[in-house]
């Protein structure tokens, strides 16, 4: 089956390049960095830096914004981070080995996580309220355990770029939860909340285009095969998490789960 992926924006891809996926980051340093001035290392509230623009899509291997670069907006997303372990990186590699007999542009992920809201877009002077009302509905929430063991192909929504990710199987009432929480204080900033019927999964891989009918059936059980036999893997795709993190701009925030 597809499902639409999360958004996001060219910087939120940046940080996925680092990665939320391998070749999200491969870039040709072809084009000129608009010069700007050091961002602050805290938020006064009262400044509104620029953050770098630059819309050329081969500095992020072909990826394109979702919406465009404004002045003063910050591309904003709440997500929970996924700490990999060797066995993991071992199993990735498997995964795109074989998927790259199906799609060869295919690039694995380089940062992992799994998304607790849609890429929105703040501006400077709210992200400070933005993270205090995140922090104040989060405090209450406890670690939890989730597993993630259903191989599933995924495109965003303008169809530029398919993923292949782990869904998660168990532990989806939790995660809800939290969506719930952080969809009222989008709803505070009259910004899009998460999807109605979330498919909850870990990016792992990525490329350009929708490729999803080449993924898809033979390849898709291929993969999944991959993951069932792989030695320990219900241990290894059971998730503890232990913290939420928001990312604006080039800010991060972190809120430690009880």
């Amino acid at each position: 089956m597809r499902a639409a992926l999360v958004e996001y924006s060219s910087s939120e891809e940046e940080e996925e390049g680092r990665h939320r996926g391998g070749g999200e980051q491969e870039s040709s340093r072809a084009g000129a960095v608009r010069h700007r001035l050091p961002l602050p290392a805290d938020l006064p509230g009262d400044l509104e830096p620029e953050e770098a623009v630059t819309d050329d899509s081969s500095r992020h291997g072909g990826r394109v914004r979702s919406f465009p670069h404004e002045r003063g907006n910050w591309a904003t997303h709440v997500y929970l981070p996924y700490r990999v372990r060797e066995e993991f990186l071992e199993l990735l590699e498997l995964l795109v080995y074989r998927a790259r007999n199906h799609v060869p542009s295919l690039s694995a992920m380089e940062e992992f996580h799994l998304s607790l809201s849609q890429c929105v877009v703040l501006r400077y002077h709210w992200i400070q309220p933005f993270v205090s009302g995140l922090r104040a509905r989060l405090a209450s929430f406890h670690r939890f355990f989730c597993v993630a063991d259903q191989v599933k192909v995924y495109t965003n929504q303008n169809k530029t770029r398919t993923f292949i990710g782990l869904e998660v199987t168990a532990g989806h009432f939790q995660l809800l939860e939290l969506v719930s929480e952080v969809d009222r204080v989008l709803e505070e900033f009259d910004l899009p909340t998460f999807y109605k019927d979330p498919s909850f999964h870990i990016s792992l891989a990525w490329c350009v285009g929708d490729l999803s009918e080449r993924l898809e059936g033979q390849c898709l059980q291929e993969l999944q095969d991959i993951v069932d036999g792989f030695e320990d893997s219900a241990l290894l795709l059971r998730i503890q998490w232990e913290q939420i993190h928001c990312k604006s701009g080039n800010k991060y925030f972190s809120f430690p789960l009880r």
